[in-house]
């Protein structure tokens, strides 16, 4: 099945810092109202990473038999595209991984509920199958949905809602209304990222059909786009610590946003999409940031 190398650059572990952010917000606000079990941490972690990576190895068949990656791409070489990794053998990857991330969801689940809470059970097992869906439709199939402009949608909603709301929910079995405002702030980070990928290939993915906001919106109005996700996160942020009495000193985690400001300046003033592709680090790493800060923060001033 292809070297280890070519598996793990397919797995493109660089975007699991950004997949893990929503878990690690979603555990602090969890712990803000008194609860924490390690190893539904350690699960709801390792179910995400499952998930990233079988969505890394989607998107790399996707765009590959679609002929999205190729030459004009800018960016790591993905597997299917440089040959590192056949398209039979990415299939039978994208099913083990399948099989693995759902085993270790359904043992979360399961200690996170136990026998007893059967509807949980339920709800909990159908947003696993939604989210194994979610990550190979992204760029699998004939409608998928990130070729019609669906991507920052989806990315919201599981990156964003469902990572910190439902992992929240994993230990206090209830949720907080204002939980939201931090959950809406993430997602809207994640859609940063994707943004900033699709604004960086914009050009090889208007040539091979693939319609993303970017390609529809054009690159300028991609660009302010950008600008309002940044904004509207960082403004969500800080009206839930206004709303939930957070002192000077228990805000330090909001630094995070110092870095993605000063990105801000570098998009705005950007004409040439290539050279965006070392921006998706910054706002990958600096929400990554946020959201440990954010867990260090609860654990300090609690």
């Amino acid at each position: 099945m292809g070297n280890t190398k070519a598996w793990i650059q397919a797995a493109r572990l660089r975007t699991l810092p950004l997949s893990l952010s929503g878990i690690i917000v979603g555990t602090a606000l969890a712990i803000l109202e008194g609860h924490f079990e390690t190893h539904i941490f350690v699960l709801a972690l390792l179910t995400t990473v499952g998930f990233q990576v079988t969505s890394n190895f989607a998107n790399d068949y996707g765009d590959g038999i679609k002929g999205t990656d190729n030459e004009d791409r800018i960016g790591p070489a993905r597997a299917l595209q440089s040959g590192s990794i056949s398209r039979n053998s990415l299939k039978t990857g994208i099913i083990i991984s399948i099989l693995i991330s759902m085993a270790i969801a359904l043992a979360l689940i399961y200690l996170a509920f136990g026998p007893g809470n059967f509807t949980y059970i339920l709800v909990f097992f159908v947003l696993g199958l939604l989210s194994i869906w979610a990550a190979i439709k992204y760029t699998v199939g004939a409608n998928a949905y990130g070729y019609r402009g669906m991507g920052d949608l989806f990315v919201f909603l599981f990156f964003g809602l469902l990572g910190v709301l439902g992992s929240m929910f994993l230990y206090t079995k209830a949720l907080v209304w204002a939980a939201v405002l931090p959950a809406v702030s993430i997602g809207l980070l994640c859609v940063a990222v994707l943004n900033l990928n699709n604004m960086r290939d914009v050009v090889s993915d208007k040539k091979h059909g693939k319609n993303t906001m970017v390609v529809t919106m054009g690159f300028e109005n991609g660009k302010r786009y950008h600008f309002i996700l940044i904004l509207m996160a960082l403004t969500c942020f800080s009206l839930y610590l206004l709303i939930e009495n957070f002192g000077w000193k228990q805000s330090f985690f909001m630094l995070a946003f110092i870095p993605l400001l000063i990105h801000l300046r570098k998009v705005m003033l950007t004409k040439n999409p290539g050279s965006l592709d070392a921006e998706l680090k910054k706002v990958a790493l600096s929400t990554f940031l946020l959201a440990i800060l954010f867990f260090i923060s609860v654990n300090i001033f609690l």
